[in-house]
């Protein structure tokens, strides 16, 4: 508490500094005493910085960033960098998810992997020694391809449920299909069936206060995940969720990588055709699914549903392989380790998608590896990207994949936002994570790992049927770019830590 109080006294006597400097008459001698006050507090930041025994890439980075951007920079660290403190921000919730999940498993019967192939087996294993999360037996997926099949599946089930309905959503948009969903909400909760809605403050920042107002009149139960106002001063504000979670009477369950908004059905006309997938689960998994939404639930609202048996009683599906629900966030950096270890177990092939493609240094590493051992690796990312630093950071890290020999996809028909990986045709993931540093160190996410499902060989099918609308990025091509390009690249890449 006392170094961020001392933080946020450095920001204010920055911009003050800085307003004197620059637009102020004062004599130069006050100037040069007020810049030189901004480097000693720079020239602090950076000894703490150091003596925080980050990566030297990470620290390099930060020391760009604070020496280069005059008082923003600084504001970036305070919000941004201080990724450290997320032991300290979430340990509340972290210690109280994994008693909760760790009751789960221990009630849960042990899955056995001996059916598994050698391979499957290994993931397995791992993903039982690794997560605090049971494997689930027991349960039917079904893959969803693109907005208007997933939300067509999403508004039906809605309509049938009679118990309760929860959901939870980074983007929660109140324009024609958020109102949509909204009515059908309302009209559930007039049925007698409950309702409850967690959307991210900052990702949702465009639901107005009159769709909220109208839905909490109506009686559905809503809450923000890290309201703006409230995590400004405790840093909280550049950690959000990202999940995308609905439940529906704990027997069906969604999740993936559509929010609520019309343009994941491609009718935003600057975006255009909006390429994503989704999964439907029925059976046991559905309860883990859920017990991640009631423990953000109980984060946000302090209700304690969790261990209630209306809530989180397992029901069982025709299953044809494992399903393992992993929930990681910023108290737990572990989606990029579930990717390596995925990576790590491949003998045929990897298949990834991602609209946010900036890996660290171990999975560009394991990705390299697996290429000099013969296996075939392709990895589809949007053409256009919807932002510059997202765009020209993916594409610096491009070269050293395509030297190693590995296919790379850009998607031509619209936005490409699937967040799939597929390991030999029996190996998948699929949620809300993507393959960068936001997804591994800032976000709350949720992701489906599959072994063994039929529902593999959709998402096998449809990364096929994508490929047609791709353009593959010739190496020889690609190094022919030009040097403004290149320039954007470096320059995105020094963010990247914060993507």
């Amino acid at each position: 508490m006392k170094k961020r109080r001392m933080e946020f006294v450095f920001v204010i006597m920055m911009i003050a500094l800085a307003y004197l400097v620059f637009f102020t008459d004062v004599p130069f001698l006050p100037k040069m005493i007020s810049m030189a006050f901004y480097g000693v507090i720079i020239l602090i930041t950076v000894f703490s910085l150091m003596l925080e025994n980050r990566t030297a890439q990470n620290t390099l980075l930060w020391i760009h960033i604070l020496v280069f951007l005059p008082v923003l920079g600084y504001i970036i660290y305070v919000y941004s960098g201080q990724l450290f403190l997320k032991g300290y921000l979430f340990k509340s919730k972290r210690i109280k998810d994994r008693e909760v999940f760790e009751t789960i498993s221990r009630e849960k019967q042990k899955v056995e992997f001996s059916q598994l192939n050698h391979h499957q087996h290994h993931f397995a294993h791992y993903l039982d020694r690794a997560t605090i999360t049971p494997t689930n037996t027991n349960t039917n997926t079904n893959i969803l391809k693109n907005g208007e099949e997933t939300f067509r599946e999403m508004k039906s089930a809605l309509k049938k449920a009679n118990d309760f309905i929860h959901m939870e959503y980074y983007i929660f948009r109140d324009d024609r299909l958020g109102s949509e969903i909204i009515d059908i909400l309302i009209k559930k909760v007039q049925e007698g069936v409950e309702v409850r809605l967690m959307y991210d403050a900052m990702g949702s920042i465009t639901l107005s206060g009159a769709a909220i107002k109208k839905m909490k009149e109506a009686g559905i139960m809503v809450h923000p995940f890290l309201p703006i106002k409230s995590s400004l001063y405790n840093q909280k504000f550049n950690f959000r969720n990202h999940r995308k979670i609905v439940v529906i009477d704990g027997k069906v369950g969604f999740v993936g990588g559509l929010n609520i908004g019309v343009e994941y059905l491609g009718e935003d006309e600057e975006i255009g055709f909006w390429c994503d997938t989704h999964v439907v689960l029925e059976g046991e998994a559905v309860q883990t699914l859920h017990a991640v939404f009631l423990l953000d639930w109980r984060y946000v609202s302090g209700e304690m549903l969790v261990m209630d048996e209306r809530y989180m009683k397992p029901i069982s599906a025709a299953g044809d392989g494992l399903v393992h629900v992993v929930a990681t966030g910023p108290e737990t950096e572990r989606m990029s380790d579930h990717y390596y270890a995925m990576i790590s177990c491949a003998t045929k092939s990897i298949w990834i998608a991602s609209p946010y493609f900036v890996p660290n240094q171990a999975i560009r590493t394991a990705l390299r590896i697996a290429a000099k051992k013969g296996i075939q690796i392709r990895i589809m990312v949007p053409d256009t990207n919807d932002g510059f630093l997202t765009q020209y950071a993916s594409q610096s890290y491009l070269p050293e994949l395509l030297r190693s020999g590995i296919e790379i996809y850009a998607y031509q028909k619209g936005f490409l936002h699937k967040k799939i990986m597929i390991v030999d045709g029996d190996l998948a993931t699929i949620g809300t994570a993507n393959m960068d540093m936001r997804s591994f160190r800032l976000n709350f996410e949720v992701n489906l790992f599959l072994i063994g499902t039929d529902s593999i060989q959709d998402l096998v099918a449809h990364y096929e049927e994508d490929l047609e609308d791709c353009l593959r990025i010739r190496p020889v091509e690609f190094y022919k770019r030009g040097f403004t390009e290149k320039a954007k690249e470096s320059f995105a890449r020094l963010f990247s830590g914060i993507l």
